[in-house]
Formats: C-alpha cells, structure tokens, sequence
C-alpha cells in the first residue's frame, strides 16, 4: 500500500457545479485534503482504515478546520486535483489508507474503497486526478 501524497494548498473540486460537496462541524482539527468519517455527536473527524470506529470515511475536507466545531465543506463525490499521482495508473482504484487522513493505492486493515483515478483534459495533455465517490452506510470488510 502506498498513500498518496497531496499538496493542500492545491486541493480543489474540478468540476465544482458537479460535485456534491456538503457542509459539517469538525470534532477535531483537519486540514484540507485530509479524509474524514462522522463521529456519533454528528461532527467530523480524521478517519484511518486501522484504527476502530474511525473507518468509515464520508468525504474529503475541502477546506481546513484549525479546531474544533468549525464548520468545513466535505466533498463526498467528484474529481479532485492535488494529489501526486506519477505512480498510479488511470482507473486504478483508492482507498482509505491505515494512516490517519489519508488515501493510498491499495486498501489498509479494513478494505474502504473511496474512489479512482481519472483524467481530466489540459492544454498539452491530461492530467490524472482522483475521483471520489464515498460510500455512505456501506459496510466494509
């Protein structure tokens, strides 16, 4: 497994008018880009695919939440830009990595399948991007 590196600053909706995108309470600080699930008070957290309770991610961060019961959007589907993808190939699939926050290439402890990646068109070539699609109320094994 390897996680995939990101770039904050760079971490944005592609298609904006396209992705579903909702608005949560943190229940801890998050940075933008990180991978998050919701905890049973309702508010977000980072979510981690080894560590109980934590597993089951709804969304990427779209924003940062410097601390607690701030608000932050969450993406749940759509293609996303910022992440360092020389090593994956097009239509290889992501998930929720064992560690905290993050996506990687092959699946952690528990198998949470998070999205694939895809291209989008650019003056030049293509680029690759990953495109979400959280599966709420799945359960994974």
């Amino acid at each position: 497994m390897t996680d995939i590196a990101l770039t904050a600053a760079q971490i944005a909706a592609v298609h904006p008018e396209e992705a579903e995108i909702y608005s949560f309470i943190a229940g801890e600080a998050i940075t933008k880009g990180q991978l998050v699930y919701m905890d049973s008070a309702g508010k977000v957290q980072v979510a981690d695919a080894n560590d109980s309770g934590h597993q089951q991610a709804i969304g990427i961060a779209m924003d940062a939440a410097p601390a607690a019961l701030e608000t932050l959007s969450v993406l749940k589907r759509g293609a996303v830009a910022g992440f360092t993808l020389t090593n994956q190939a097009f239509d290889d699939g992501i998930y929720l990595s064992d560690t905290a926050g993050v996506a990687a290439d092959s699946n952690g402890t528990l198998t949470v399948p998070i999205g694939r990646i895809t291209s989008i068109p650019e003056v030049g070539g293509i680029t690759k991007v990953i495109y979400f699609d959280f599966r709420w109320r799945a359960d994974h094994a």
